[in-house]
């Protein structure tokens, strides 16, 4: 039986490539296992095979246990209570408990017995004792077969893991192993599956088993059971990996994949840039007629690939990325990160793309949200905010048309800007003087403070709704003190106290009272005229 055991170990380590220290280990998990059901009582056992000859010896064994920690006998216990084998087979008894624990004469023994045998051994040690071994024969090779294929299971996953690790990030390549419920298995090789969700699939892409197939390994994780490399066809870096493996300038650095935006199996931007001013970084990505992006589109389904010229200009950027659309002029917003594209009318379908495909991936490029707009309506636009502003100057600062007019043409778009903008930008201005500019100043850090104050306190300028107005005992001049301090329609009055009332308006607590129990009739109207509805439900049922 001895040569027996080490044909297995060498057969299963040959065949699943495992080491066969994890055979061994296997094994004897199994034979205890055999030993433990041959005896009627519960006993812990070991077993110890020697790797060079085979041989097995089995030994039983108690755990060395601190007195202290002790608090009864667990043959004190009703029965239920005592741990069944099914329990003591998951190894839940070799979990560390916390405080004081129950004591089992047959698996354990207190430290102050087992000093009197070894006097050296110490808590958490095992006392042993030979006792016969089982025939590793065909009822132990059962019991061992389940545990080796188990440990063999978990021997696999793991060298897959460990060889995978290191190359999450990069392109792999497998055969379509199967296709299970829109999720797709490819075989990597070397017992390495790897899946590729639905939702990482490339919309409509037919893929049948046998298949060959390209993806990102997005991810690898260590499971007990299910898949544990996770792949994307749908994932930009994808066909960045792809982009590296077409264009021998990206992979000796010469050329620099700047940002990737697909929409998978129907279009893409990629934004490249040359780091030696010699190398024209679209022209090397297009290829000699278009073969190397051509290789890249058919890698994926025939997904449309437009190369993109980065530049360091967020505007020209944009400008480069509306491709194949002309830009006519554009407006920036730094504060919001958006900017307006205008573009010929007849060109406009053309820049927003089916679906808002063309501005969709464009934005996503370049990270600026991108309102496409015509010509007229970006005219329109500016004159519409160019009004706005002028009116703000003329409130806020208290100044003419001409004035206004004046600071809009320099550039300034706010009231902040006027109050903080350093005293000889303003100076700069021929149509100012210092006077002026300390005057404007002034004004402008007034504007804001009262702003915020406003703000603060909860102050509106919205005027005071219909239905505020309309309310039975409100007048105008109520309404409009009400509005301004947040209180703008029937519902803000119903919702509020005559308290808060009295904080906003002097008007007496009776009229205040009046006034809210007046808005919140409208309460009990919605209330009363529910309840017909559900009376006549619930008749027509019965």
């Amino acid at each position: 039986m001895t040569k027996e055991i080490l044909a297995v170990v060498d057969a299963v380590s040959n065949e699943k490539g495992v080491a066969k220290e994890i055979i061994f280990e296997a094994l004897e998990a199994a034979l205890a296992s055999a030993t433990r059901k041959r005896h009627p009582e519960e006993i812990d056992v070991r077993v110890a095979i020697d790797r060079e000859t085979g041989e097995y010896d089995t030994f039983r064994r108690w755990e060395v246990v601190d007195d202290d920690a002790v608090v009864m006998s667990v043959d004190e216990l009703p029965e239920p209570v005592v741990s069944s084998e099914a329990e003591s087979e998951s190894g839940e008894e070799d979990e560390e408990p916390e405080g004081p624990r129950l004591f089992s004469a047959k698996t354990q023994i207190l430290l102050s017995e087992a000093v009197k045998a070894n006097p050296g051994i110490t808590s958490g040690e095992f006392i042993e004792e030979p006792i016969e071994s089982v025939d590793f024969g065909r009822i132990a090779a059962q019991t061992a077969k389940q545990v080796i294929v188990q440990k063999v299971r978990e021997a696999e996953r793991a060298q897959v893991v460990e060889a995978y690790q290191d190359r999450e990030g990069e392109l792999v390549m497998g055969i379509v192993k199967r296709v299970d419920r829109g999720n797709v298995i490819i075989d990597l090789g070397a017992n390495a599956e790897a899946l590729i969700g639905r939702d990482e699939l490339i919309p409509r892409e037919l893929v049948r088993p046998g298949d060959r197939l390209r993806g990102y390994l997005r991810e690898v994780r260590s499971e007990t059971r299910g898949p544990q490399l996770f792949v994307s066809r749908t994932a930009p870096e994808l066909m960045i990996q792809l982009f590296t493996l077409e264009v021998p300038e990206i992979g000796e650095g010469l050329i620099e994949i700047m940002g990737c935006a697909r929409d998978p199996g129907s279009r893409a931007k990629i934004g490249v840039r040359s780091l030696v001013p010699r190398i024209d970084p679209v022209g090397a990505c297009v290829g000699m007629r278009g073969s190397r992006v051509q290789a890249v589109s058919n890698e994926l389904a025939g997904e449309r690939v437009d190369i993109i010229l980065w530049d360091e200009d967020p505007a020209k950027y944009v400008i480069n990325a509306m491709s194949p659309a002309e830009v006519v002029s554009i407006v920036v917003d730094e504060d919001s990160r958006s900017m307006d594209v205008a573009v010929h009318e007849e060109q406009l379908s053309q820049a927003i793309g089916r679906g808002g495909q063309n501005v969709r991936l464009a934005s996503q490029l370049t990270g600026w949200e991108l309102n496409v707009m015509t010509e007229l309506q970006a005219q329109e636009k500016s004159e519409a905010e160019s009004d706005r502003v002028l009116k703000l100057f003329m409130e806020k600062l208290a100044v003419d048309e001409e004035v206004a007019t004046i600071l809009m043409q320099e550039g300034f778009a706010g009231i902040d800007e006027v109050a903080y903008v350093p005293e000889a930008e303003m100076l700069a201005i021929e149509e100012f003087d210092a006077d002026m500019v300390k005057e404007l100043q002034s004004r402008a850090r007034d504007a804001l403070l009262a702003s915020e104050i406003a703000s603060e306190e909860g102050i509106s300028d919205a005027p005071p709704a219909e239905d505020l107005l309309a309310l039975e005992g409100m007048d105008s001049d109520l309404a409009a003190t009400l509005a301004h301090r947040g209180v703008i329609t029937r519902e803000d009055l119903a919702e509020q106290s005559i308290g808060d009332v009295l904080d906003i308006a002097d008007i007496g607590e009776q009229r205040a009272g009046e006034l809210i129990m007046k808005a919140r009739e409208i309460w009990f109207q919605d209330e009363s005229a529910s309840a017909p509805e559900i009376k006549a439900t619930t008749s027509s049922g019965s």
